[in-house]
């Protein structure tokens, strides 16, 4: 599939996702855990560019290949802690919105709460937010993998 977009955002766009980036590092959250989030939230949505570029950012940010091969089964690994599971859950809640689906339980938000702090937690949730809007924007385009990023 041919992309449809070849020109880039304008500069606006950069300058706006650049604030957005650097509220989500403010948050206090490890930069590998952000990763795993991305990565989760971009296999849910089946984004090749973003799952491509989560990975690298992990990998070089020192992630296992382990724990990356192991992120969409990770309720059936022992490699991920209670706080990373909380983490994981929230970000599958918060992206499988569609009909019918429960979206974040009060379950799922008091297990993020017991393990992140609100800070961290506002992270996390602009961090899941975030990489959807980057999800429907590759899939919009038909950016590849690869390619970009």
């Amino acid at each position: 599939m041919p992309v449809r977009l070849t020109s880039a955002p304008n500069a606006d766009i950069y300058t706006a996702i650049k604030h957005l980036n650097k509220a989500i590092a403010a948050g206090g959250v490890d930069g590998r855990l952000l990763s795993l989030v991305h990565l989760r939230a971009s296999q849910i949505n089946g984004c090749s560019p973003c799952v491509y570029t989560s990975v690298a950012a992990a990998s070089k940010a020192g992630e296992s290949d382990e724990r990356l091969h192991a992120v969409s089964a990770w309720r059936e690994t022992p490699f991920f802690t209670d706080a990373e599971r909380a983490a994981l859950a929230l970000t599958e809640a918060a992206t499988r919105i569609q009909d019918g689906a429960p979206g974040v339980t009060d379950e799922i938000w008091q297990a993020a709460a017991d393990h992140h702090t609100e800070e961290q937690l506002n992270a996390l949730i602009l961090e899941i937010a975030l990489t959807n809007f980057y999800n429907r924007i590759n899939h919009t385009i038909r950016e590849q993998a690869g390619k970009t990023w």
